[in-house]
């Protein structure tokens, strides 16, 4: 079996605002779980990963959560034709509260 190809991430001008506001020992984890959650099947619901059922922040259409607690929240469209996956927003789950980047938004 012959792995499948790797997509390419192409990150929304907005992301580094976003990192700003997370504690800089996150985002290595965040990297980390980008690449090994999104890399090769964006697309492959799991427990951590879905598609929304209404477009999310910034219009996403997945998202992905993990960290302590799925504290974190990446959300991302898919193009299949493009092999990419565009990462939209970065956001930490507080309670009820999603903060991306210094906005809070509704679940």
């Amino acid at each position: 079996m012959t792995p499948e190809s790797p997509f390419e991430f192409v990150y929304a001008a907005e992301i580094l605002d976003h990192l700003d506001v997370i504690e800089r020992k996150y985002h290595r984890l965040i990297e980390m779980a980008i690449a090994q959650q999104l890399r090769y099947t964006p697309e492959q619901v799991t427990r951590n990963r879905k598609p929304l059922e209404r477009p999310g922040p910034f219009g996403a259409t997945w998202e992905l959560r993990f960290g302590p607690n799925n504290r974190f929240q990446v959300f991302y469209d898919v193009n299949i034709q493009e092999q990419a996956v565009e990462i939209l927003a970065i956001g930490v789950k507080e309670r009820e509260r999603l903060l991306i980047g210094e906005e809070e938004y509704g679940e």
